[in-house]
């Protein structure tokens, strides 16, 4: 994409700042990456606000990512609403734009993501304070072509270049705020999951599916006129290799375990949060041969995000 949508998407990032600011206030949003319920990157097993037996308002978010020269920037467009106080369901379309690498062109293009969680259990389920929440979810993404299926794979000669697919994450998360401590909340998630998509679908797919775990833990400060400061780190565990680029018995890059530092600015009294993260996310995918074969490298490894969330 061009410099000009780079413009567009922020200025559409300062009129939802705007409005943010203008409008009556609510509870908070809490969205994600791709507009769950979570932290910067994962979920938790707590769902978009709404009363029971009755349709919670829309929550909205957007997101940047600034890949880097290979990956690119990504953007992310979400509305999330909750169900009868025990579930959401939200929908989120990806865009992106060119980084300056030659081989930018492999991670480009847009996708839609539906995704949906059911909280199974409760929070302090039966005035019991040591049980976390504990919820199922889904997120399931289509149109995708990127990597092995991007067109600008046909100058690789992939035989899946242009040919679009889906990937999807099912997974199980529990969470946890614990409020033992005075003045010094403590927010601790853990998941598993089962996906073929490679870093949340920004590198394509994996080959098949794979059982991972994610995780993530933060603690939460209160700062001037009442503002929450939440400070915490993700961990997402990624399948090995990517698809069109694996050959059975052999390998193929290897994509590793994304980490993500990150901080939620939630003021009082206002129904919006503002993070900033910074994603250690992927550099050499392959080693490379010495004078013969250079390396890959995504040249990802401090990448920073911003993400802006509001409930009406």
């Amino acid at each position: 994409m061009t410099t000009s949508f780079h413009r567009s998407a922020i200025r559409l990032a300062a009129v939802l700042g705007l409005l943010l600011l203008a409008l009556t206030p609510a509870a908070k949003a809490q969205l994600n990456w791709e507009g769950q319920t979570g932290a910067f990157a994962t979920p938790f097993a707590y769902v978009a606000s709404s009363e029971s037996g009755k349709i919670g308002h829309p929550e909205i978010g957007f997101h940047y990512l600034h890949g880097g020269d290979v990956l690119g920037d990504d953007y992310q467009f979400s509305v999330t609403v909750g169900l009868f106080k025990l579930s959401e369901l939200g929908f989120t379309r990806s865009d992106s734009s060119f980084g300056s690498s030659p081989i930018t062109g492999l991670f480009q293009g847009g996708y839609d993501t539906f995704h949906g969680k059911l909280n199974i259990i409760p929070e302090n389920f039966h005035g019991k304070n040591w049980i976390p929440a504990i919820s199922v979810g889904f997120a399931a993404r289509f149109e995708e072509e990127r990597v092995a299926r991007a067109p600008f794979a046909a100058n690789l000669d992939s035989p899946l270049a242009g040919r679009s697919t889906n990937n999807a994450d099912f997974y199980v998360v529990g969470t946890k705020t614990i409020s033992q401590i005075k003045h010094l909340p403590i927010v601790l998630s853990a998941g598993y999951k089962h996906t073929n998509a490679s870093i949340m679908g920004i590198a394509g797919n994996a080959p098949d599916y794979a059982d991972l775990a994610f995780g993530a833990a933060a603690f939460v400060i209160t700062a001037p006129a009442k503002t929450s400061v939440i400070v915490g780190a993700e961990a997402v565990q990624e399948p090995h290799y990517l698809e069109g680029l694996y050959v059975s018995g052999v390998g193929g890059p290897t994509i590793p375990t994304t980490l993500v530092y990150f901080v939620r600015v939630v003021p009082n009294k206002l129904p919006f949060n503002v993070d900033v993260g910074v994603g250690q996310i992927a550099g050499k995918i392959t080693p490379g041969i010495e004078d013969v074969l250079p390396a890959v490298d995504l040249k990802a490894r401090e990448q920073v995000a911003v993400g802006l969330s509001y409930r009406f």
